[in-house]
């Protein structure tokens, strides 16, 4: 008998095309597969690199005995169910994105494959907000800080985020300021 380990891992979702039906259908399609999920409350951010549309992001948390390389075509495979135009520039309006930000404490930084924890918790306040929500405690596996703490920390000076009021079951209901 093997036993099949399992992780704690955090997925970052954006959004800025049809925001509200592409977070709930990729939410949808997340659990279908892992079971269930805990989400952050939703956050909408100014496009970052770009022109374009503002973004609704969260994160999700869920446990799964998959490993980061079927775990992250798993999510690519949710984009593209989403629409994901993989032609299209990297910094520009998309459908959804589904970043892997933490596989457990794995830390890897290899050409092929996410660098893992994902750069983005340390440098964007969409992605550390969410998440020093959903789990104030937890540590960074690089630099051993709390996500709270990074949080705390993290220059908010023209910080243009906010959490939104969003209904996660329907499909006709978009996320309210």
């Amino acid at each position: 008998m093997t036993v099949t380990e399992t992780r704690r891992v955090y997925v970052g979702l954006g959004s800025n095309i049809e925001p509200a039906s592409n977070i709930r259908a990729a939410l949808g399609l997340l659990e279908k597969r892992f079971g269930a999920l805990e989400c952050s409350r939703v956050y909408r951010s100014e496009a970052v690199g770009f022109e374009g549309a503002p973004f609704l992001n969260l994160v999700v948390t869920f446990e799964t005995s998959e490993g980061w390389v079927a775990l992250k075509a798993a999510l690519e495979a949710i984009e593209d169910a989403c629409g994901r135009d993989r032609s299209a520039p990297r910094y520009s309006s998309r459908t959804l994105d589904a970043d892997l930000l933490l596989y457990g404490t794995l830390c890897r930084d290899a050409p092929e494959g996410p660098r893992l924890p994902h750069p983005g918790i340390l440098s964007d306040a969409f992605v550390l907000a969410p998440l020093a929500e959903i789990a104030p405690d937890l540590r960074h596996p690089e630099s051993d800080r709390r996500y709270a703490d990074l949080w705390a920390a993290y220059d908010k000076s023209g910080l243009k985020l906010r959490p939104v009021r969003f209904d996660f079951r329907r499909a006709d209901a978009e996320a309210q300021a």
